[in-house]
């Protein structure tokens, strides 16, 4: 499919992370854009704020007039859309309509660019930021899909010329299987998305799989310690890329990084956690092979502020922090104890953290419940459903009573602000990936007025 073809494209959960940034894609290119989503959100305000018409009611009428002559029309649909939904099933039942998925979308165009994908069960989506602020600021003709909005952009969109891509490679649903990369890497593969796969052997098979969609002469790069054969990276260790000298000044890592023809020095990075200077040295690690100097690299990676909802600061005085994290897996939870203790060794920790997904909720509940007893105080929302029904027996009182601690709390989100202020704690965490981001505005305002 060419899609220099298409003069209009219409999304059918167009408010998605991953959606609005090929809807801003494709606005750039000059096409008519329009969508669904069944909410209002910052993101769906943006897209109106730039010409995208957006409506949130599910039904066929509001379909602009444009987008139903099938010649020139694209339709996008995302599979977080229930398959009930009337205005996809009718563009599906249109035959003469062209409905892809969007995976099949960023398909089309990788394979038509040259491209650097990231995978991984985690990291990704800070990962491709990095890797396209750093191709960017290079001045790489590139354009950065991402799944998560940029501090230094204020966009899930990176647009500098459209010769070469950035994606993120997502294992959910098998939607990476669709990408064709030139330099691609895998960051982790710990067992997630088992509602989907049903064991972590299948996950771990769709990783290998997604390492032969690479192109001929392609390089693939993987975390050290991780069983599929590319060029490796890590810290402090023995890989073909590998980070040195971390030295730690005023919050910001500097270091140097070891190439398999050299040694890269003097490198700064400012966000905390080993987590984010992995996430650092493999974006550094696909630049240099494409071919970025050092020098403009280590500018640009100064110059890197972070994705908003990944330890993202919302207070940071000497009396208290307020920081946002996306962290929905145990593995993330743990990343994000680490570089708060870092940061903050001796102060008090309070966590308020929602589940998402039940079948997520089931399949990790003791390493959640380990994870969680690291803080020093814990608050526990009710499970964040997503796209899924509820499970007998699954819910967050089942999941609090496997948390060894004595001062952990299960509340609803109207008591956050009143349980937050009860807590003697100098540093306040909200962790999760559903809507507890939603709630972090009001938890700024209430807490810059009690400070």
């Amino acid at each position: 499919m060419k899609l220099d073809n298409i003069n209009n494209v219409y999304f059918i959960g167009i408010g998605g992370i991953g959606m609005s940034a090929l809807a801003r894609y494709f606005h750039a290119k000059n096409m008519r854009v329009a969508g669904y989503d069944k909410t209002r959100t910052d993101i769906t305000d943006s897209l109106e704020s730039i010409g995208v018409k957006v409506h949130f009611n599910d039904s066929i009428s509001n379909i602009p007039e444009a987008f139903l002559n099938y010649d020139t029309t694209l339709v996008v649909y995302t599979p977080a859309v229930p398959k009930n939904n009337m205005e996809l099933v009718y563009f599906k039942n249109e035959r003469s309509f062209t409905v892809l998925k969007r995976s099949q979308i960023l398909g089309i165009i990788t394979e038509n660019t040259f491209c650097l994908a990231v995978a991984g069960t985690h990291g990704k989506t800070t990962t491709t930021s990095i890797l396209g602020h750093l191709l960017k600021e290079c001045e790489v003709p590139v354009t950065a899909f991402l799944g998560g909005i940029s501090e230094n952009y204020n966009s899930n969109l990176i647009l500098n010329g459209t010769e070469v891509s950035v994606v993120e490679a997502d294992e959910f649903d098998r939607s990476f299987l669709t990408l064709s990369p030139d330099l691609a890497c895998i960051t982790s593969m710990d067992a997630d998305h088992l509602d989907i796969y049903g064991d972590a052997s299948e996950l771990i098979k769709s990783f290998e799989d997604f390492s032969k969609r690479i192109k001929n002469n392609g390089k693939l790069f993987v975390k050290n310690g991780l069983p599929i054969k590319g060029i490796t990276y890590g810290i402090e260790d023995d890989s073909d890329y590998s980070i040195h000298n971390i030295k730690i000044n005023n919050g910001t890592y500097v270091f140097d990084v070891k190439t398999p023809k050299t040694t890269l020095e003097k490198f700064q990075f400012n966000l905390p956690g080993r987590h984010n200077l992995s996430n650092a040295l493999i974006a550094l690690a696909m630049a240099v092979e494409y071919g970025c100097p050092h020098q403009q690299l280590a500018k640009a990676l100064a110059s890197y502020k972070g994705v908003k909802r990944r330890f993202s600061y919302h207070i940071k005085t000497d009396k208290l922090v307020f920081i946002d994290d996306y962290a929905h897996h145990p593995v993330e939870i743990n990343a994000v104890y680490q570089a708060v203790r870092e940061m903050y060794p001796d102060k008090k920790v309070l966590a308020i953290f929602q589940p998402h997904l039940f079948s997520r909720t089931r399949d990790f509940a003791d390493d959640f419940a380990k994870s969680l007893s690291q803080f020093d105080e814990i608050l526990l929302l009710d499970i964040y459903p997503a796209r899924e029904l509820p499970i007998e027996g699954v819910n967050s009182k089942w999941l609090i009573n496997k948390i060894d601690h004595s001062k952990k709390q299960l509340i609803n989100k109207a008591d956050i602000i009143s349980k937050i202020k009860e807590s003697q704690a100098q540093i306040v965490l909200t962790i999760g990936a559903g809507d507890i981001g939603e709630e972090v505005k009001s938890i700024k305002q209430a807490l810059s007025v009690a400070s």
